[in-house]
Formats: structure tokens, sequence, C-alpha cells
């Protein structure tokens, strides 16, 4: 039996036979896909663009990264996607974004490369600023997003099995949490260590981190009604039990 599903194999003749989940095509599947990748790509190209302060009550001047306010949407998404249809569609998902990160960075680099036109030539710095990432720093944002990625979806996989399903907040908090953690300990520590002072990276850091998770819990209310939506529209509810959670694999 393939240990990616935990549905019954079906014995009757292939014409009366029940459509396995893995096997199904889902309405709304591809959609939240697609807007995963826009929202990762969108949040990793446009939102390091600006560095923007926060005046807050009690806590004063907030600095940040202005993708922070989106990217941990992402993260969001993919614990719907865990949720609702499994680790492995999860998987795929992660692989669509990496792959559309790596071009992303790869037609910057090519972009800010190119001469520009002689009209263009005032233009080039801004370009270069808004664009102009080094390689670094964009190891940094592939890498850590993978990482985070493939722990939020085990960690909420896992999760799931644990509690029999119940209590949804737990393991989509608890999941944001570990996968946050990772993927901020990584970005920073690739692209910033010993380029910053050690307590001004351990302070961004931890700024990021809390920024990050605290959306989890805002949107915590959101999640459970997309969450009950899709349940009820796909007929569908994964229980990643017997899943081979393997990164390193397309297989659905």
């Amino acid at each position: 039996m393939d240990t990616e599903s935990n549905r019954s194999a079906a014995t009757a003749a292939p014409a009366a036979a029940p459509v396995s989940s893995r096997e199904r095509q889902y309405r709304y599947y591809d959609f939240f896909m697609a807007a995963y990748v826009c929202i990762l790509l969108c949040a990793n190209l446009i939102g390091p663009a600006k560095i923007s302060t926060v005046q807050l009550p009690f806590i004063g001047g907030v600095t940040f990264l202005a993708g922070v306010l989106f990217f941990p949407l992402s993260y969001i998404f993919g614990d719907i996607l865990t949720e609702v249809y499994g680790y492995a569609r999860d998987r795929r998902v992660v692989w669509a974004g990496f792959v559309a990160l790596a071009f992303a960075a790869l037609m910057a680099a090519v972009i800010v490369a190119l001469p520009p036109a002689p009209r263009w030539r005032s233009n080039q710095p801004a370009v270069e600023a808004i664009f102009g990432n080094t390689p670094r720093i964009v190891a940094a944002s592939i890498i850590a997003f993978w990482c985070g990625s493939f722990v939020n979806s085990f960690v909420m996989a896992k999760m799931k099995i644990w509690t029999n399903g119940r209590w949804l907040w737990t393991r989509t908090v608890g999941s944001t949490l570990c996968g946050e953690l990772v993927d901020s300990a990584l970005f920073y520590s690739i692209a910033f260590y010993g380029l910053w002072d050690t307590r001004l990276l351990a302070g961004v850091m931890l700024t990021q981190y809390v920024l990050k998770s605290g959306w989890e819990i805002v949107m915590t209310p959101v999640t459970y009604r997309i969450v009950g939506f899709l349940k009820r529209a796909e007929g569908e509810d994964y229980y990643d039990r017997g899943t081979n959670f393997t990164p390193f694999s397309l297989k659905a």
C-alpha cells in the first residue's frame, strides 16, 4: 500500500472502485497553490524594498521590513493546506514556491546586471536598490523559507494526529511558532551574521519572529472559517497516518 496514503486501497474493478483522496481532483487546491506562490513572491520582492518604523503605545518605535506584514500569510496558507489536504499536497506547494523564488532571484539578478539604456541610466540606482540583493541575502531567504515551511507543515500534520483533529488553534499556532523560529533564525544568521553587531542581530531577529508569529494568533478566527469551508466543499479532512514525511518528493 502506498505510504503516502492512509486510505484503503480499492479492491473492486476499476469502473466501480472509489477514488482515493490522493487521486481526487479538488475544486480549490490549485487556487490556494496559486495564491500561496503569489503572496510568497510579493512578500519577498516588494516587501524588502522598504524598511518601516511604527510607533506603538508603551513600546515606542518598532522597525521592520515591510514584507513582515504579508510573509506570514504564506504560513497561514501552509496550515490550511496541510490541515485539509495533508502534508504531501502541501509539500508540492512548498516546492512550487521554492522554484518561483529561485527563478525570481535569477530574473532580478539578470535585470539588474543588464546595461541600462542611455535615457534610463538615472533610474539604475533605484532598480539596484530595490532588486539588487546580494547573493548572501537571496540564499538566506530561499533556504529559510524552504526549511521553515517544511517544519511548519510537519508539526501541523503530526499535531493533528496527536490531538485526533481537535483544537485546531493549538496546531496552527504551534506549527507557526516552530516554522517561523526556524525561518527567522536561518535568514538573519545566514544573511547578516558577521555584518551586524550580535546584539542588534538578536534584537531584530526576535522582533521579526514576534511580529510574524503574532499574525497567526490574530488570523486564527479567519483560519477556522476557511478550514471549515474547505472541508465541507472538498469533502476532505486528511490525516497523515503512514505518510512519508521526506521533503524530497513531489508525490501527492
